[in-house]
């Protein structure tokens, strides 16, 4: 593998982790809605401003409600491991092909 393989898939390790660390931010988003945290805590403030976004694109698409459990964030986690695996799969192709 030449330099500028070695450059793709280190840009690629670091996409993938910066997903991998959304991912994360989505579980604890979504074990916190179960306790009915305070919404005027910074830290669920936060989590609100980054995961309501991409639950409320889910929504308009699928209905994600079922019996008032919401799995929008199942959805979302399940469409990023699968994103995760073609990028995987992508960069360490064209890392290679360098």
């Amino acid at each position: 593998m030449s330099g500028l393989g070695e450059v793709v898939f280190q840009l690629g390790s670091l996409i993938i982790g910066l997903i991998d660390i959304y991912i994360w931010v989505l579980i604890i988003s979504a074990l916190l809605s179960f306790v009915n945290p305070d919404p005027y805590n910074p830290i669920v403030q936060f989590l609100n401003r980054v995961t309501q976004p991409v639950y409320s694109v889910v929504r308009k698409v699928i209905q994600t409600n079922f019996n008032g459990i919401d799995l929008a964030p199942l959805v979302v986690i399940i469409a990023l491991q699968v994103v995760i695996i073609f990028l995987r799969y992508g960069f360490s192709a064209l890392a290679h092909a360098l």
